[in-house]
């Protein structure tokens, strides 16, 4: 797997994580998870493409 597409999914996996967190424990913070999972999707779609950054 290429580093741009395992970043991407690792920050999809640790948005989703967060966002679960958040919903039952809300924390300072927990609004970042869903830029985590945002950013991990256009990271992961762009490394998909194959277009270099």
């Amino acid at each position: 797997m290429e580093w741009r597409t395992a970043t991407g999914v690792g920050l999809f996996v640790v948005g989703i994580v967060g966002y679960t967190a958040g919903v039952s424990l809300p924390y300072p913070g927990r609004e970042f998870s869903l830029t985590a999972v945002m950013v991990g999707i256009a990271i992961a779609a762009i490394a998909q493409s194959g277009e270099t950054i």
